[in-house]
């Protein structure tokens, strides 16, 4: 049985989010362990730091909620950056595929994971970037 003391961290899931998990992993050809650490290093970053905001109470005119600090202009070392407007999206279970007019008549589409699309609230006529890097394209909103 793992011990907390040897690093081990046990706990129980909804059948959804155990196949949600697992579609994660066979999709990014990623282990459980490696998808989940990837997830708390994300919420890491994410963590407010108390001594930039200690009221932790969000600047006026922001819509971020108590406790985290103000959204800043986010900075990619990718010297690709094409601003567009989403034309049209698939969504799935996992994916949704979602295609920018980067200028008239000229279009990119990426594939990314649907609770992506849903964080970054993409729908059609919203601008959002085409980060391009390598073989990849992400997609970024301001």
């Amino acid at each position: 049985m793992p011990r907390k003391d040897q690093g081990w961290i046990t706990f129980q899931t909804s059948e959804e989010e155990r196949q949600l998990l697992e579609a994660i992993c066979q999709q990014s050809q990623r282990t459980k362990t490696e998808v989940l650490r990837e997830m708390l290093r994300g919420l890491k970053d994410a963590t407010p730091d108390p001594t930039e905001n200690p009221a932790n109470v969000p600047p006026s005119g922001t819509r971020e909620p108590p406790g985290f600090p103000p959204k800043r202009p986010f900075k990619v070392s990718s010297r690709n950056v094409l601003e567009g407007r989403v034309t049209h999206m698939i969504k799935g279970s996992v994916n949704t595929e979602v295609t920018l007019e980067i200028v008239h008549v000229v279009e990119l589409t990426s594939i990314i994971t649907t609770t992506s699309a849903e964080t970054l609230e993409l729908a059609e006529g919203k601008v959002a970037y085409a980060v391009i890097k390598s073989n990849d394209v992400v997609i970024a909103i301001e």
